[in-house]
Formats: C-alpha cells, structure tokens, sequence
C-alpha cells in the first residue's frame, strides 16, 4: 500500500492473490505444483503490485477433496515438498513486500487425521467428543435432515461407536466439534505455530460451518420467499433447505471474536473468513462488524452468479446495507468457481473486453480484493469432459454443475513450452487446456495493451488513490446494463460506470458535477463534457473524478 498506509491496517483495501498450488507452477516434474513452484513466480505476483499472497492447503492430506481434507495441520504434504520450502516462501515473499496469508481449515479434518482415529475408537476415549457424534433415531436413520454439500445426508454411520459422525462435506471429511474446549485450545496451538513462523494471517475456510445447533434440529424447507443460496447450484439437493441449524448459526459470531483476540496477540496479523449459507452477504458483514471479530470476510454474490447487472447491483446493495463498520474482501473467482470471464457470458471475441471490465469493477469496490491466478491473463473457464474431471464435487453433480476443476487447470506461463510452461515432466495431475496457450504469461508480457499489464497499470493506479482503495460507496440507481458508483474521500470523487453488456450503450451522467474522464484507465468508452454522456463500447466502463468543496 502507499507509504503512509498503517502496517497494522495492511490488509485493508489489499489486493490479494490466491494461489491454488497443485495448479501453479511444477517444479520437480511430477505433474503437481508445488512449494518450490511458489516461490519462483512470487516475482510475477509482486510484479503485478499485489499486497498479500493467499496460499491454498499444502498441508498433509490424502486428498481426496485435494488438500481441503488435512491429516496434520503442521506437516507440508510431500507432494508440495518440504516445510523448509514454506519457510523459504515466507522469506521471499517479505523481501518482495509480500505477506502471506494461509488457508487454514478448521471445520472438519480428514478421517485419516490421528484426532479421528481416537475419537471413532469407543464413546469414553480421551477425544472422544472432538467430532461432531450423534445417536441414531428409533427407526436407526441419521439424527435430523441435514444434507451434505457433496449430496446426499451429512451423517456418516460407524459401526464401532454405534452413531452417526456429522460431515458438511465428503464422508472422509469429519466435522470437528467446535464447541469441545479441547478442539478448540489445539486450534490456538495450531494458529500459534504458523503465527510464530511468520504468516500474515490466515484464510478461513467454510467459517459458517465452524458450530452448529447444539440441539440438532432439523433444518426447515427453504421457502418462495427466502434467499436463493450463492454458495451451490440449485442442482445440490441442500439448496432445498434454509441452513439454520447444520450451520451458519449466531454462535459463530462469538466464536470468531474469540480468534481475533487470540490472533491479536501478533502484531500486524489478519483473518480473511469465507462465508458461505443462505444469505452469503448478511453472513459476512456479521462476521466482521464492531472490529473484535475478523478482519475481513467473503462472500458469494459475484461468484456464483452470473456478474450480470442485476447480481452486480442487488449484492453490492446488500452488502453496504448490512456491512455497518466492517470490511469486506471481494473476490469475482476462486477455485470453486466457473472464471469469471466465462461467467460473463460474453462471446469469444469480447472475451479480452469483459476480462478488463471484471478487473475494474473488482478492483474499484469498497473493500478489499482477492484475485484468483489466472484471472490477471483473463483466463476462460477450461472445458473439460466428464472423463478428465478430477474433483468429486464435480462429478458428483455433473452435468449441472463443473465448475470446480474447470478453474483449476494448470497456469499457462510460456506458450512454446509443453504444459504452457507449467511442468517440465509428466502430464500434470489435471488436463492442461491448449486455448489458455495464447494468454500465457510469456505472450502477456511484451503486449503492452495485454490483460496482464491492464492489472498492473490498474492495481498501480488503485495503490496511488486512496478513494478506491480506502472510500466511501454510493451505488447509483440505473438501468440494465448500466452499474454506476461514486468513490469518494475528503474532497475527491471518482465516478465508475460500467457497461455490463456486450452491446453498445451509453449513460447520461446523472450526478451534478464538474467531471473529467481518468484517460489510461478508462476502457472502451467516451464522455461527451457538452452533453454530460458517456458513450460505451461492449464491456466498455469509464472513470470520472472531480474535486468537490469540503462542506
């Protein structure tokens, strides 16, 4: 951030990049991205002024949900090399003015976790009440109608213990019990581990899940007139209930305040929370208010949609109408997304256009933002066939729902290398999609006018303008496709207006002021200063600021 920006405050209007690390860059050639893979191409993350880099599980796993089922919270899985590799992560990472935030999953482990092993084994063992157990109802069926997000009950029998284990997720996914003392001192100790290492902060994963209804009772049927989930297709048969019980409960909120006063005995450290349910945005803005719980939190308004106007418009509403003095961090893709370029809908040869008006909307929101690799080079969804998809989310609801490993098929880094540069070795884990070839890195760089230098001139231009990355927000009342919003502090103001559609459109500015397009960062677009109208291209958007007397 610019210099006089707080370092205690870092975390707040950064622009983050997430690495999906299985995905980024083999070093050793065995077809899997790895640590070492990380730390060289943390030059390319720096180079584009990023602030933060969000690091998915490397941690110990079977990987049956690929990383996101953790065996031991303090051992590198040695697919992703060596806990000695992390440090060097870190190091680099500081010398680049990076910090680094890693993505700790602390709702469930894998059922190959050594906590698990214990628990399972009787009802009176010393962890026995770490996961989450209940007893069969009279006729043997699991203890209420809670439902998986991977289909299917959230209840797993076992025949040693004679009860059911709870699962948001696969079977091999138990849910820990975080109302037990005991989990959740281990979860400090692993925080304290990683803290005194040297991370920046953690990424949260799934926090909605984190406690459930100590009563256990049944989810109630999701009405006409309740929210439509963002965080599944309408496919998952758990888009059928209101999740007030399974998870997204108030008890999570006192939970979170809990970890910021625990993470706050570091200096300078942050928690960035994923929150999922019914109503994403309400979620998060509960998870962050009154400055004792997260720093900062997610949600799903512009990932499981669309980005059409309408989603645009209805998510930034809600959230500014619940945010109240907490901060957001806006995301537009993410390893469990279709790309957002593909979400757009826009025709292949508008692709480069709508790519630019994702990274300034994005970028230009009240917030924080965390980009997902690839989304700086434009990347479209990767189409993949049923017989190359990896992830069990995926195929379990193919073919409504493949969207996951789309989004995670190896970077492309140099166009003449096999793989796209990715792996020097064996075919990587996931099929490389040959369309991405034409938008490596290596062809992005030398273009001047490329989606990759769009990012670096725009988060350059965001870091030197502390009205976008620290403003106030006012969301203007227009018309499909039109999304307009003021940015303004102290005396500054700096109108975004963006066209939504891949047709030509234009806008009557209609907000009083004497306004001066911001040439270079505007796109696709003209103002007409006689007639106060902007005139767009398709996915073109304009930038307008104007100083204003101080009242």
């Amino acid at each position: 951030m610019t210099q006089n920006k707080i370092d205690s405050n870092w975390w707040r209007g950064a622009v983050i990049y997430q690495v999906y690390p299985r995905s980024f860059m083999d070093m050793n050639g065995d077809g899997i991205g790895d640590l070492p893979g990380i730390e060289h191409k943390l030059k390319h993350i720096a180079s584009l002024g990023a602030d933060a880099v969000w690091i998915s599980p490397f941690f110990k796993s079977p990987m049956k949900d690929f990383g996101y089922d953790i065996s031991d919270y303090r051992e590198v899985d040695p697919i992703f090399g060596h806990i000695d590799d992390f440090k060097r992560i870190l190091k680099r990472a500081h010398q680049l003015n990076l910090k680094v935030i890693i993505d700790e999953v602390w709702s469930h482990t894998s059922d190959q976790h050594l906590w698990f092993h214990e628990s399972r084994h009787s009802r009176d063992n010393a962890k026995h009440d770490w996961y989450v157990w209940a007893d069969p109802k009279p006729d043997g069926t699991p203890p209420n109608n809670w439902l998986s997000y991977f289909g299917g009950p959230a209840w797993t029998w076992d025949a040693r213990r004679e009860q059911y284990y709870l699962h948001h997720f696969l079977s091999s996914q138990p849910s820990l019990n975080l109302w037990c003392p005991a989990v959740q001192h281990e979860i400090f100790e692993v925080a304290k581990y990683w803290l005194d290492m040297g991370v920046d902060g953690f990424r949260l994963d799934v926090i909605h899940s984190y406690q459930h209804d100590p009563e256990l009772r049944d989810n109630p049927v999701r009405g006409p007139n309740d929210p439509v989930p963002s965080d599944m297709p309408l496919s998952n048969p758990m888009s059928y209930q209101r999740r007030v019980h399974s998870m997204c409960t108030p008890y999570v909120i006192s939970y979170t305040e809990k970890l910021r006063a625990f993470i706050s005995q570091w200096d300078n450290r942050c928690l960035l929370g994923e929150a999922g349910g019914d109503d994403s945005e309400a979620v998060a803005a509960s998870y962050v208010q009154t400055d004792k719980r997260l720093h900062m939190a997610y949600s799903f308004g512009l990932l499981g949609s669309r980005i059409s106007h309408h989603d645009v418009v209805s998510t930034v509403q809600r959230v500014e109408d619940k945010l109240g003095d907490g901060w957001l961090c806006w995301a537009t893709s993410n390893h469990d997304t279709v790309r957002a370029v593909s979400r757009m809908h826009a025709p292949e040869h508008l692709q480069y256009e709508a790519s630019l008006l994702i990274m300034a909307l994005g970028l230009s929101l009240r917030g924080s933002y965390c980009m997902y690799q690839g989304e700086e080079l434009g990347l479209p969804q990767a189409k993949l066939s049923f017989e190359d998809l990896r992830d069990p989310y995926d195929i379990s609801l193919y073919p409504n729902h493949a969207g996951r490993d789309g989004a995670r098929t190896p970077l492309p880094w140099d166009s003449k290398k096999p793989h796209g540069g990715f792996s020097f070795g064996q075919e990587p884990w996931i099929k490389f999609w040959d369309s991405h070839r034409d938008l490596a890195v290596s062809v992005q760089t030398s273009d001047p006018h490329s989606t990759l230098n769009h990012y670096r001139k725009f988060i350059q231009f965001r870091k030197d303008t502390p009205t976008l990355w620290d403003g106030d927000i006012h969301l203007h009342k227009t018309s499909d496709p039109i999304v307009a919003w003021t940015r303004s502090k102290e005396d500054h103001e700096i109108l975004c207006v963006f066209n939504m559609s891949q047709d030509v459109s234009n806008w009557a500015v209609s907000v009083d002021g004497d306004y001066s397009a911001l040439n270079g960062i505007s796109h696709g677009s003209a103002f007409d200063l006689q007639h106060n109208k902007v005139y767009f291209k398709p996915y073109g958007y304009i930038f307008l600021e104007r100083k204003r007397n101080k009242s």
